[in-house]
């Protein structure tokens, strides 16, 4: 297996929108709706198409990850960063690094894009190995209900969440 990943091209739409719904049908923490999710965001002011990434074996894809703007913001000020979602393999390759790789992969050319940080609601198993750590401890907090090791953040550039708190608030094709 040879995994190259690049930046996902129009053409690749409806095979990463498969890929998605194949990905997250027996997942366990789902609704369902992440490929349709995918596709709202594209459309969305916060879609950075240079942040749509996918992993291709032999020419096919199989697996995608999806970096899109947000703002964390307080009473007084507002920072932009971004988040990671969905993050997406298909089963037969899950558990072969292809995820990682994305992660690696996109959060590489987020800081190359000058982003700081990336915020990510996810498996507090998984996203630690690649250095996010509880979103609390940087003072941020989710906009909904969500367990707190869950959501994660990380820096991309050293203590550039030192002065930043307050609430990641998502693009709103999050929630439609």
């Amino acid at each position: 297996m040879e995994i190259i990943i690049r930046k996902e091209d129009n053409e690749d739409n409806n095979k990463v929108y498969m890929l998605i719904k194949k990905a997250f049908e027996c997942a366990e923490h789902s609704d369902g709706e992440e490929h349709n999710l995918v596709n709202r965001l594209r459309k969305s002011e916060n879609y950075i198409s240079e942040l749509s990434l996918v992993a291709l074996d032999h020419g096919i894809i199989v697996g995608h990850i999806m970096f899109t703007k947000i703002v964390i913001e307080n009473r007084d000020t507002k920072h932009e960063s971004l988040a990671l979602a969905p993050l997406s393999v298909l089963p037969d390759y899950q558990n072969k690094g292809i995820g990682s790789k994305l992660i690696n992969e996109g959060l590489k050319r987020a800081k190359d894009l000058g982003y700081k940080s990336v915020v990510v609601l996810g498996s507090n198993k998984y996203y630690p190995r690649f250095g996010f750590e509880e979103a609390l401890k940087f003072g941020i907090k989710a906009q909904f209900e969500v367990p707190s090791e869950n959501f994660m953040a990380i820096e991309l550039e050293k203590n550039s969440l030192q002065y930043v708190n307050g609430t990641v608030v998502y693009a709103k094709e999050f929630f439609q």
